[in-house]
């Protein structure tokens, strides 16, 4: 086990086996602010352990070489796209994870995103007694955010554009010099986010535009690509998941509605992947809510992380066993990070 790889203090590689078909297990474990694992990353992270301790004792056996990879900072910081970057997958054949929901399902929609911060600088003044001599940058948000509300109309069914104001000024009677916004847009490929990005992006300009503040735009962390579920992979899962009891429902036209991005879509850009999810009886709290978090934490998923590390051990057993398969897998030329 290799502590602090890629010098990310938090991330660690673990190997066993010397089989030729090498498969990488996602530890993933992040949580969110004031709600905590509201993901289920305690979920995901232990039955990424599960799943490789169960293929360590027996890689040898079946042909394989398995690697557990510890992901710190999915919320945001893009630690998988560090980590890609960093060697941490170079080498590998197929890598795979199991995240919480609701409801089970093998190949969730998973989309991609650009995650960036807004900053209006404008001038201080007396609110009452000499507001001409101000420059109001809270009103470049708010030209800003009504420019957004009118551009939805004009926008893909799959496009999200949300986020929250963190800065709208110090007092009530000064003039707000400094506005600030933390912001993502989403679409379903890489391709269409350059596009909603760029009209998104002009709608800031609007605001600085129309008030005379001065606008800047940093990104965060780093773009995260849409998921490309391997389908032998997710077949294999499934099939799996349900021999273990596990049950996919018809969701309809609803399951695409339901789309979150994760930097594990960087990695399913040049890795055969797989990011199913794994149920936990949790409705009707979802992801992301308070409710989700305390399912985290319950019988229900408990029972996920034993099910989804026998699930994924299975699947990386399944590939290493079945001959055209796994032949596919070897002649990929080894995972690399993305331009080298």
């Amino acid at each position: 086990m290799e502590r602090g790889f890629g010098d990310l203090p938090t991330a660690f590689v673990a190997r066993a086996g010397s089989g030729p078909l090498e498969v990488a297990i996602c530890a993933e474990y992040d949580a969110l602010p004031a709600i905590g694992h509201a993901c289920g990353h305690n979920v995901i992270a232990a039955a990424a352990v599960g799943a490789g301790l169960g293929l360590a004792a027996v890689a040898d056996r079946v042909g394989l070489a398995v690697r557990v990879v510890g992901t710190p900072a999915e919320e945001g910081g893009g630690g998988k796209v560090v980590l890609l970057d960093r060697g941490a997958f170079d080498g590998v054949h197929a890598a795979m994870m199991v995240h919480p929901a609701p409801v089970d399902a093998h190949r969730p929609p998973i989309i991609a995103v650009f995650h960036f911060e807004v900053r209006y600088r404008g001038k201080e003044a007396h609110a009452a007694a000499f507001p001409e001599r101000g420059v109001n940058a809270a009103d470049g948000l708010v030209v800003a955010q009504t420019a957004i509300g009118l551009l939805r109309q004009h926008l893909r069914p799959g496009d999200r554009v949300h986020g929250i104001v963190t800065k709208g000024g110090d007092a009530p009677n000064v003039v707000p010099a400094d506005a600030r916004a933390d912001y993502m847009v989403r679409a379903s490929t890489l391709q269409e986010l350059e596009d909603v990005k760029a009209r998104v992006l002009r709608c800031f300009e609007a605001g600085a535009l129309a008030t005379g503040a001065e606008l800047e735009v940093e990104e965060k962390g780093c773009v995260y690509a849409e998921m490309r579920h391997d389908p032998d992979l997710s077949s294999l899962y499934r099939r799996n998941a349900e021999a273990l009891g596990r049950v996919f429902p018809d969701l309809g036209p609803e399951a695409g509605r339901a789309a979150i991005s994760t930097d594990m879509g960087n990695v399913s850009q040049v890795i055969p992947s797989i990011h199913p999810n794994i149920g936990i009886e949790s409705l009707p709290a979802v992801n992301h809510q308070p409710g989700f978090t305390e399912h985290c934490a319950s019988p229900a998923a408990d029972r996920a992380v034993v099910d989804g590390a026998v699930a994924l051990a299975w699947t990386a057993i399944d590939a290493a066993g079945d001959g055209e398969f796994r032949e596919r897998l070897l002649a990929r030329p080894h995972a690399r990070r993305p331009g080298s």
